[in-house]
């Protein structure tokens, strides 16, 4: 068994309301230095040796994350 970590984001062209959203509460918690926040979706999946890097490329795009306004990585750990 091996752990595949996808980490999906929205594409650096899409707004990002709720990375927005977290932006403006740093402010009013009185934090700065911080000038941009994006948020994204991190899956976990434990897979057996069998799926090969196609396959899980694959979930990704066609599961996890929608590739019109999304990019993604798969990294086998």
């Amino acid at each position: 068994m091996a752990r595949v970590v996808v980490d999906v984001m929205p594409k650096p062209e899409i707004l990002d309301v709720q990375g927005q959203a977290v932006h403006g509460a740093l402010g009013r918690l009185g934090i700065s230095g911080i000038s941009d926040v994006r948020q994204g979706k991190h899956f976990e999946l434990e897979v057996d040796d069998s799926i090969d890097d196609e396959t899980l490329h694959k979930v990704a795009g066609e599961l996890l994350a929608n590739p019109v306004i999304e990019d993604w990585v798969v990294t086998r750990s």
